[in-house]
């Protein structure tokens, strides 16, 4: 393991504080390589009062991860010579309160495995300690929990652990890039939730599901279960999941 990541338990402490008074204030911000989760675009995009299409023409990359297979939307960086992420400011971060998890979770790291037997699923954590950051000589201690309370991470761990399964379940059952309709199904449920909400609507996507009326009414209206209903169509329509 790299001798800047070391594992860490959950109730262990350490000490870290990022404010604009520590002298590397923004300098993560720059250089920039930003993953987004299906969760971080619903988000962004909500925060920024964009439909869920614009928000992924304006603002992202999309390429083919080389180790899933999947489609992989990254952050568009600002093209000058820093690559800075452009929603950067010299007095921090515009979207602060909606900012992609893993930022919202540095400096910890965080990955989770499930039982195949039992279902449970088990959270591992480490402590990234970059050259750069100084935040590591500022006072403040907590422990990595009070951290994940503090950082308001648990809606995104939800959202994001659906997204994990969907990753595991494609290393598992179908190596290799996806077919066209499969990528498109994929992106529309989980990065397009405006388009995926037409597709249901306007053109009686699900019409052939028989899904019951209330869950219709709740995915006309609300996108935080629109998007979860996504994690569920994918694992069907791709992967065959009931």
């Amino acid at each position: 393991m790299d001798n800047n990541i070391t594992p860490i338990s959950i109730d262990a402490h350490f000490q870290f504080q990022c404010t604009s008074d520590v002298p590397c204030f923004n300098a993560c911000c720059r250089d920039l390589n930003q993953f987004l989760t299906p969760y971080d675009i619903l988000r962004l995009k909500t925060h920024l009062g964009l439909r869920s299409g614009e928000f992924i023409e304006k603002c992202t990359t999309q390429h083919i991860g080389p180790e899933t297979g999947l489609p992989v939307l990254t952050l568009s960086p600002v093209r000058n010579a820093e690559l800075q992420c452009p929603f950067v400011t010299p007095t921090g971060c515009r979207v602060y309160a909606d900012r992609p998890s893993s930022c919202r979770i540095y400096p910890i790291a965080r990955a989770v495995s499930r039982n195949r037997k039992t279902g449970i699923v088990s959270e591992h954590f480490a402590l990234i300690r970059e050259p750069h950051c100084l935040g590591f000589q500022q006072s403040q201690t907590q422990t990595v929990r009070q951290w994940l309370k503090n950082q308001t991470l648990d809606a995104y761990n939800q959202l994001n652990d659906l997204f994990l399964e969907i990753i595991s379940l494609k290393n598992r059952c179908r190596p290799g890039p996806l077919d066209l309709r499969s990528k498109l199904v994929f992106h529309i449920a989980l990065y397009d939730v405006d388009s995926f909400r037409e597709q249901i609507f306007r053109k009686g996507l699900v019409d052939d599901l028989n899904l019951d009326p209330e869950l219709l009414a709740v995915l006309k209206t609300d996108e935080l279960e629109l998007l979860k209903f996504g994690h569920r169509y994918v694992k069907a329509q791709i992967f065959g999941e009931k």
